[in-house]
């Protein structure tokens, strides 16, 4: 029987945005990792949230957007929404987005909508962590939430050293 080696190779997914918006649509965060215009990424946001916003909660987290694969999950008032090429990974896309949900979680106690407005810096400094250029940087929560939280005691000893002035 002669042996064969089968060697699989899996493309990490390369984001091009995401988007976090409400169940009325809402958009409270928007990343873009390609360079669009404003009015390409407006009517992205438009179109897209209308696709997501209108599909049935037992319908496939996966969609086509022209020449884009549009993914997605919704957490409580929240829909996670991702832009990647057609050829990247839908699978390792959600495990992106689940991680982010996590960090999310960790740092503000079960995450909600409020918390994302409130502390939108905070939110956006979370996915900076995780993703650079669209692509994932860092995959441990531990060391998203010590660079999250080493920045949030910087922030207060600045502002104790200037109180202090």
């Amino acid at each position: 029987m002669k042996d064969t080696n089968i060697f699989f190779t899996t493309r990490l997914s390369k984001i091009n945005f995401v988007l976090l918006v409400s169940r009325q649509g809402k958009t409270r965060l928007a990343k873009w990792f390609t360079t669009l215009s404003p009015k390409e990424k407006s009517k992205i946001v438009k179109d897209v949230t209308q696709l997501v916003l209108a599909r049935r909660t037992k319908m496939c987290n996966f969609l086509e957007y022209k020449d884009t694969k549009v993914i997605y999950r919704r957490y409580a008032s929240l829909y996670f929404i991702t832009g990647v090429g057609t050829q990247d990974n839908e699978l390792i896309t959600l495990e992106i987005i689940h991680r982010y949900v996590e960090v999310l979680d960790r740092y503000f106690g079960n995450v909600s909508e409020l918390d994302l407005i409130f502390n939108f810096e905070r939110a956006y400094y979370m996915l900076d962590e995780l993703l650079i250029a669209g692509e994932m940087q860092e995959s441990s929560k531990i060391a998203v939430l010590k660079a999250i939280n080493d920045h949030d005691a910087l922030e207060i000893e600045e502002a104790n050293e200037e109180k202090n002035k």
